[in-house]
């Protein structure tokens, strides 16, 4: 069969733009005999290949998977609007680009949520691969559709179609549910007493037996008659009551790093070798969600690093290494290792990288410890410009650390900056608009005192989406109407030309509101605007808004109500019953401060 299906897709690929995408076989990609493996698994990204071939998590995981032998790991990405057109037209299924299996003949099927404006890509992919799209219509010839990351952290939204999810890290809980789920599978083909008898079986065994994974098939929400959730049932006592998040138990050092990560044949956003240092962050902003499900803080070692970063370039010929973590020059031994990085790299002219810098008297420093590397843009993620809304979403920064660090990095080399902001953040005034552009203008003031004229200074601008799990989960998000103001408002206040204000795009944020804090009601409206069409929504040439809202509309979904309701702290919300590390408890005490916070601003104003 796979034989088969591979020259029929190899007839359609002329027809399709970067067909590249499509064939899989790049360097070192894992081709194994399934004759001669215990189970297969497809590592299924509900994005384009480019975007998940960046993506670090998935090479880890895919690294993991396939060191153990008992075990097959394959990649499928979503495919571009012209290629899943001619695979329909064809009837031709998606499937993996390591032996072209179709998705349904796996038995595991792993998606990974990183971005809730993709969700339909994952309907696109399921239906595409041959796999019903509820989890109540599947059978037990089915695979096992999992999914993890940011996005399982309300999971309520994709209830219906996915059989369980896998809540925290996912290098020791992934192989845990693989095991299990292909020893109930062998349990079940042998015979024998009391084997698991349907599908459900199976899956409360799995849920049941560890604390971190959620099969919502077993859990019913109740609703009061103001629409706001009374509790969440279970239907089955053999599952927990509530989710906790897997946590690495091991030394970070001993999880492995991709030492052979796949090299893509088409340029992707992020053609480098990626390296976590870090996992987890030292600060506790209110408005991120990644400091909060990412705890606790987890470091590796330098040496550990280095050896890592040189196995990757020895087999992939890359030419530069990108340092991850939420808060790199947080890493406890920062100047060691990029001292030790630019001795080992610098002579086989591999640059070294450092994204998600912290704006603190180190910055001041960075500039010349990258002495010798190449330079392009600087980037930074202030989020605030004005110190007292630094304190209210609780991100301590100093202006003076940003302005010397910036003056360092110009007179260093460095062409350009790029600053992250958020607007639409509980309490924002005008006055907070004004200093995102006050900022950017007086750093390109700073580069023009340093090199005799004005450089690159983008303000890139998101527009705040309150997430679970973070204190700011109660607030709503502000409306259409706010945020294009603000975005204009920031534009035409801009007077020095090589400065640039860029907002997200309104209309998507406000889409991502609805689908981040929505609960398995909104489901319904998923599943329609997906037959009705929308595709790839996270890519700007896809977006259709129109379409979103007229399906909200139709179903009669009130959009505000679950985005820009501002809740009280005993509602109960969608997804309480997957907890944090520091708990609701926490968030409640976290979100009173903010309160108490917001009030001394406005009284101040």
């Amino acid at each position: 069969m796979a034989s088969s299906l591979k020259e029929a897709i190899l007839r359609i690929l002329p027809r399709v733009q970067s067909p590249a995408q499509y064939i899989g076989g790049e360097l070192n990609s894992v081709v194994k005999n399934h004759r001669q493996v215990r189970g297969k698994l497809c590592l299924a990204f509900p994005d384009t290949y480019s975007i998940g071939t960046s993506h670090h998590g998935l090479q880890v995981l895919y690294t993991i998977m396939n060191d153990d032998p008992q075990w097959a790991c394959e990649r499928a990405f979503t495919p571009w609007v012209d290629f899943e057109a001619e695979l329909r037209r064809n009837r031709l299924p998606l499937y993996s680009l390591e032996t072209c299996t179709r998705l349904c003949e796996f038995d595991v099927v792993g998606f990974s949520l990183q971005y809730e404006v993709c969700y339909t890509n994952l309907l696109t992919m399921l239906d595409l691969g041959g796999i019903p799209l509820h989890s109540k219509d599947r059978t037990r010839d089915d695979p096992l559709v999992i999914a993890g990351g940011p996005g399982a952290q309300n999971p309520e939204l994709l209830a219906p179609f996915i059989d369980l999810f896998i809540i925290g890290d996912g290098e020791e809980s992934l192989p845990w549910v693989m095991d299990r789920w292909m020893t109930l599978k062998e349990k079940r083909r042998a015979g024998g007493v009391n084997p698991p008898v349907s599908r459900e079986d199976m899956i409360a065994e799995i849920a049941g037996s560890t604390t971190w994974a959620y099969a919502p098939m077993f859990y019913e929400p109740e609703y009061h008659a103001d629409g706001t959730i009374a509790a969440v049932n279970r239907t089955r006592s053999d599952v927990p009551r509530e989710v906790l998040a897997c946590t690495i138990t091991k030394d970070f050092d001993d999880i492995p790093l991709p030492a052979r990560p796949i090299v893509s044949f088409v340029q992707t956003p992020h053609d480098r070798i990626a390296i976590e240092i870090m996992r987890g962050c030292p600060w506790q902003c209110r408005f991120c969600q990644s400091t909060v499900i990412k705890r606790p803080l987890r470091v590796r070692s330098v040496e550990t690093i280095v050896q890592a970063a040189l196995e990757s370039y020895r087999n992939t010929g890359y030419d530069e290494i990108s340092l991850l973590s939420l808060s790199t020059s947080d890493y406890p031994y920062f100047e060691e290792l990029v001292h030790r990085m630019h001795e080992v790299f610098a002579p086989l002219g591999v640059n070294v990288s450092l994204p998600s810098l912290r704006i603190n008297n180190q910055l001041r420093s960075v500039p010349k410890l990258m002495a010798g590397a190449r330079k392009s843009g600087l980037t930074l993620a202030p989020e605030v410009a004005r110190d007292d809304m630094r304190e209210q979403i609780r991100k301590k920064i100093k202006n003076e650390d940003l302005y010397v660090g910036c003056r360092e990095a110009f007179a260093n080399g460095w062409q350009r900056v790029k600053l992250y902001f958020m607007c639409g953040l509980p309490g924002e005034r005008k006055v907070d608009l004004d200093g995102i552009v006050d900022m950017a203008e007086e750093i390109a003031r700073i580069s023009r005192e340093v090199t005799g004229r004005y450089r690159e200074v983008t303000a890139s601008v998101s527009n705040f989406v309150p997430k679970p799990h973070t204190p700011y989960q109660w607030n709503g998000m502000q409306t259409r109407e706010y945020l294009r103001w603000a975005g204009n408002y920031m534009r035409q206040r801009c007077k020095i030309r090589s400065v640039k204000v860029k907002q997200h795009d309104v209309e998507c944020s406000l889409l991502e509101g609805i689908l981040t804090r929505g609960d398995r009601r909104v489901a319904v409206a998923l599943e329609e605007a997906w037959r009705r069409g929308a595709r790839l929504d996270g890519w700007r040439e896809c977006f259709n808004a129109r379409l979103w809202w007229q399906t909200f509309e139709d179903l009669g979904l009130d959009v505000a109500w679950y985005s820009q309701r501002s809740r009280p702290l005993e509602e109960l919300l969608p997804w309480d019953h997957i907890n944090v590390k520091k708990g609701r408890e926490y968030l409640e005490k976290e979100q009173t401060r903010s309160l108490v916070q917001l009030q001394v601003m406005a009284e101040a104003t």
